[in-house]
């Protein structure tokens, strides 16, 4: 069955959420938003693409960074309303400059950082 991004349930926004995966180590690296534009892109050119809801434009991941995200393989959930982006990432993930956006565990009720910014 040839895939079509247009059969993915968008909210009203036009949008998916997408939660980028290092595809060798499991590592759970960011979530962004695509729209059809964006999966369709990314799925051509093999370099992931988001949409940006604050610039309202396209966002090829490490456009300007150099922290590129390869597409390894698109997967799509059960309700068709999530995408699983396994990418080889080269670089941090996080605008911080931490390899993942998701660097704070809550812990007996305090926040910890777990994950220092790369240098």
């Amino acid at each position: 069955m040839q895939f079509d991004e247009s059969s993915l349930t968008y909210n009203d926004q036009g949008l998916i959420p997408a939660i980028a995966q290092e595809a060798d180590t499991g590592e759970v690296l960011m979530l962004a938003w695509m729209n059809a534009e964006a999966v369709r892109r990314s799925l051509e050119t093999g370099r992931v693409t988001y949409w940006s809801r604050s610039r309202q434009a396209f966002w090829v991941k490490g456009e300007t960074s150099g922290h590129v995200q390869e597409l390894i393989e698109l997967r799509v959930d059960c309700d068709r309303d999530c995408l699983l982006v396994l990418v080889r990432q080269s670089g941090p993930a996080c605008h911080t400059n931490r390899r993942s956006c998701f660097y704070t565990a809550i812990r007996d009720g305090d926040e910890i950082q777990i994950m220092s910014p790369e240098v």
